[in-house]
């Protein structure tokens, strides 16, 4: 049965980009076409789609106020197009935060990059959009986890890979991570280059931890957060008894660039039984089998469960696999990880 799209964009270009991107696979079918938000709002009760790609600035009703709409009265996964800038970033997460699947640069903001590669992850995104399960509004964030006894700093190194559901999930996390947290966190998300830095300082925003994007040769330090760029892969290193940042580009692993299985495996080599690794949310297998080298390295893994996923794909792998030692849902996952440190 072919997937059904609604395509929503007020710019005539854009929507036959992507209309034309969506119907050179034979698995998906765009069944009509909005430039506002009302028209989307109503194209989405009479045509019953499977998928909606929205934009966000548009005239008469934006995408921000038609997604809000959509998700709070017969919800559908929805694919943001995001425009590249500041502005856009934030907008974007704030559509993630009302419900959205995921998100793309918008195509017409990367015309001199590769079409095939735009439409790869357009088609990709779409087909993992179909395949959700989770379509409630972001959940309440788990209450912030009471400061610590008097924790001095642990030799423990927490590592989070997540890619389709990833954002809102993260930040739940780590608005509930105690204020004196002994630990470094280090996450990959896969995000495009230009999202991240922005993520990252929402997540900052967010969190008591000290959040920033990562960048070849910082310090791992406790109680910060490094988020891995949208550009390049993140790995560590030993630095003396503590760790050191490595970023670097190349081919991509398991499919992406940044890889969480680069991540992992580093840490599994450097950090072995001080590693807690989690992963999360997300289409295909990447960070699989690197959760399984860490936790046959001797560290403690988890792995999010399927009921509060959008996309029970990369963990579910990871269970498949024997790489965890426990399956918890979302909101479990801060109280657990501050368990094992």
């Amino acid at each position: 049965m072919q997937i059904k799209v609604l395509v929503v964009d007020d710019s005539s270009l854009v929507r036959k980009i992507v209309t034309d991107i969506l119907a050179q696979d034979p698995e998906i079918r765009v069944v009509g076409a909005a430039n506002n938000g009302k028209m989307a709002i109503q194209m989405s009760q009479e045509l019953d789609p499977d998928v909606i790609t929205m934009d966000i600035e548009m005239p008469v009703l934006d995408g921000l106020a038609a997604l809000g709409h959509i998700m709070s009265t017969r919800p559908k996964p929805v694919v943001m197009l995001s425009v590249l800038t500041q502005h856009g970033a934030e907008a974007t997460f704030k559509a993630l935060e009302l419900g959205a699947v995921d998100f793309i640069p918008k195509p017409s903001s990367l015309l001199s990059a590769s079409v095939d590669e735009i439409g790869d992850q357009l088609i990709k995104k779409v087909k993992a959009a179909a395949s959700t399960k989770n379509l409630k509004k972001t959940a309440e964030p788990a209450a912030r986890i009471n400061k610590l006894e008097s924790r001095a700093v642990s030799d423990k190194i927490v590592v989070i890979g997540t890619s389709t559901g990833g954002p809102s999930a993260l930040i739940n996390i780590f608005r509930s991570i105690p204020d004196n947290f002994p630990s470094p966190v280090l996450v990959v998300q896969h995000m495009p280059e230009g999202f991240t830095t922005a993520f990252s300082r929402r997540l900052d925003e967010s969190s008591s931890l000290k959040v920033k994007e990562a960048e070849d040769g910082d310090d791992v330090l406790p109680g910060h957060g490094y988020i891995a760029p949208g550009h390049s892969h993140m790995a560590v290193e030993k630095k003396g008894s503590g760790y050191r940042i490595k970023i670097f580009q190349g081919d991509k692993v398991s499919g992406h660039m940044p890889s969480i299985d680069v991540l992992f495996n580093s840490i599994a080599e450097n950090a072995g039984s001080n590693a807690v690794g989690i992963i999360m949310t997300g289409m295909g297998r990447d960070g699989a089998e690197g959760l399984k080298r860490i936790r046959q390295a001797g560290g403690y893994t988890m792995a999010q469960d399927e009921e509060t996923s959008v996309v029970y794909g990369m963990n579910r792998v990871a269970v498949e696999l024997g790489a965890v030692n426990e399956i918890v849902p979302l909101a479990d996952i801060a109280p657990r990880i501050v368990r094992h440190l």
